[in-house]
């Protein structure tokens, strides 16, 4: 069975956030943990989720919210190789924090959905979007659901539970999609 690392946000997710809760719905998963929280030093945050995926036995399943959604996609330049799948979910926006050269140029190697939100603090709509398109990921409208964290009331969350399973399904159905493809990756929205 592929280990699922679970990448929180910057608040780390507390014992009612949706991830805690997946921690304890899903069996062999690991919490990955940057030194420090409040920080948005993606690097930093990156090499600890590189240091994950290069101890894990086969190919690990990713699971990320807000900040850790960058971390994770920034990781996975160098281990895509390392990654079944991930679930991205309520990412920041990369290039308000003036981070987006540290994301890949390219289509992710591996398949993804990006959740986003209408009224995300972090990422508007439209930009949600166009990084999934970027990516190439998959990419659901949650709807008018704030960062999708604690306070707006997501703890346990069974549709994060139907999103991962699809993901688990159906792999070579969502890469050959992406493969061959040719995208254009010359600019950006801003």
């Amino acid at each position: 069975m592929a280990t699922t690392l679970l990448v929180h946000g910057l608040d780390g997710g507390g014992k009612g956030h949706w991830l805690t809760w997946l921690e304890a719905a899903i069996p062999d998963t690991q919490r990955v943990t940057p030194p420090d929280l409040k920080s948005l030093e993606l690097p930093e945050w990156s090499a600890v989720v590189r240091w994950h995926l290069s101890r894990c036995d086969e190919p690990a399943f990713i699971i990320a919210h807000g900040f850790g959604c960058l971390a994770a996609v920034s990781a996975t330049c160098d281990f895509s190789h390392r990654v079944e799948a991930a679930l991205l979910v309520a990412p920041f926006d990369p290039d308000n924090l003036r981070l987006a050269y540290l994301m890949p140029e390219q289509p992710l190697s591996y398949p993804a959905t990006v959740v986003a939100s209408t009224n995300d603090p972090h990422m508007r709509l439209s930009k949600a979007a166009f990084w999934a398109n970027f990516w190439s990921c998959e990419f659901v409208n949650a709807g008018r659901v704030g960062g999708i964290d604690q306070a707006a009331g997501f703890g346990a969350w069974p549709a994060a539970l139907s999103m991962i399973d699809e993901l688990k399904r159906a792999p070579a159905r969502n890469l050959a999609a992406i493969s061959g493809a040719e995208r254009s990756h010359l600019s950006r929205a801003i």
